[in-house]
């Protein structure tokens, strides 16, 4: 077992993979529509940089920040939830929607498994007497986001404890 490092994190404390960070994050359209934030949560969240909790693109504009930090960046769509890639709509026959809970209409979301037993959402874009359209684009797909983030925190890769003065 090998002993435990503690730290004293300060405001030289850069974000690095692997890195530990407490932070408030928004991220939203350029028309203002705000997609998902925790700045009105009462306590900032905590995320490890690699764990793949965010997108590579976010923990990019991450990297090097420290505690004290703000940033705000925009994100072109390859740098976050990719482009709109029209071979990722599929006609589907209505039959195979017999068994589904409800009748498919536009603009339900719906899980689907794909061949290794994985669970994919897709978006109901379509439907007639014979088929569904489904678009299994995330949402967000050609999209440019803003990403805004606040640090409070950060906790070097390896670090199992904090001493605290």
């Amino acid at each position: 077992m090998t002993d435990s490092q503690f730290i004293n994190p300060n405001e030289d404390t850069r974000i690095t993979h692997g890195s530990q960070v407490k932070l408030h994050f928004e991220v939203s359209l350029e028309n203002g529509t705000v997609i998902d934030s925790t700045f009105s949560r009462p306590e900032p969240v905590t995320l490890t940089i690699g764990d793949e909790s965010l997108l590579e693109g976010f923990e990019k504009v991450l990297m090097n920040l420290r505690a004290g930090d703000t940033r705000t960046a925009h994100l072109p769509p390859e740098q976050a939830f990719g482009e709109w890639n029209p071979e990722n709509i599929q006609k589907f026959n209505r039959t195979q929607f017999a068994h589904a809970v409800g009748t498919p209409e536009v603009g339900m979301m719906m899980e689907f498994e794909d061949k290794g037993k994985n669970t994919l959402p897709g978006v109901v874009r379509a439907v007639d007497d014979d088929d569904v359209e489904v678009d299994f684009n995330h949402p967000l797909a050609g999209q440019t986001v803003l990403f805004k983030v606040q640090i409070f925190k950060v906790t070097p890769p390896g670090v199992t404890g904090i001493q605290l003065m």
